[in-house]
């Protein structure tokens, strides 16, 4: 479940490369706010304050954004990096509606060592991301799947997730998430399996 995080920001005076450049020299880094009525407010902030929250919100969790004194309820969108420098270049607020829905990716992570490894077989992951729809209030950090109990020659459609309450999978076709395959020197007779 989402947790609330209020992060201040600074509206941004100076647009365009060269004040973008300044900015970044002087260690912050160039946004920008998407409101829901449509309206984009340039902002700025500290880089390292920006990686903090970034580390501790992700991409699902609502943020209050704070932009000189009025508050927003958002989601931090798109970050971009620096192609070779370790270096944030821009980031993009989302502005949200409490009471809409929204269409967000969130990661998929496995627990457990299924039955089929142990019998040889190998664990292979398709999609590391799969897309919900939820209210931002209701947005999970991620998706966990254990597979202990999967045998080879299991299969995991998007449409098998199990999500927490109020979230539903977005696709158009039952695509396949994960599954266990016979590995190289695997023992997979019927009676290894059901055993």
């Amino acid at each position: 479940m989402s947790e609330k995080i209020t992060f201040s920001v600074a509206k941004r005076e100076g647009l365009g490369k060269g004040a973008n450049r300044q900015l970044r020299l002087a260690g912050n880094v160039p946004g920008i706010f998407y409101s829901t009525s449509g309206d984009n407010v340039p902002v700025q902030m500290d880089e390292m304050a920006l990686i903090k929250l970034y580390e501790k919100a992700g991409l699902t969790n609502v943020i209050e954004l704070d932009i000189e004194g009025e508050t927003k309820e958002c989601l931090i969108w798109k970050l971009e990096r620096h192609p070779f420098k370790n270096r944030l270049q821009h980031v993009d607020f989302y502005g949200v509606d409490p009471e809409k829905e929204l269409r967000v990716k969130v990661a998929v992570r496995t627990i457990g060592e299924s039955k089929g490894v142990k019998l040889g077989g190998r664990l292979e992951e398709y999609r590391q991301v799969i897309t919900v729809s939820a209210k931002p209030a209701d947005i999970p950090n991620e998706i966990v799947v254990d597979v202990t109990d999967y045998s080879i020659h299991k299969f995991l459609n998007v449409s098998e997730i199990e999500l927490p309450e109020n979230v539903t999978a977005y696709y158009d076709n039952d695509y396949k998430v994960l599954a266990v395959v016979p590995g190289r020197g695997a023992a997979a007779t019927t009676e290894e399996e059901e055993a």
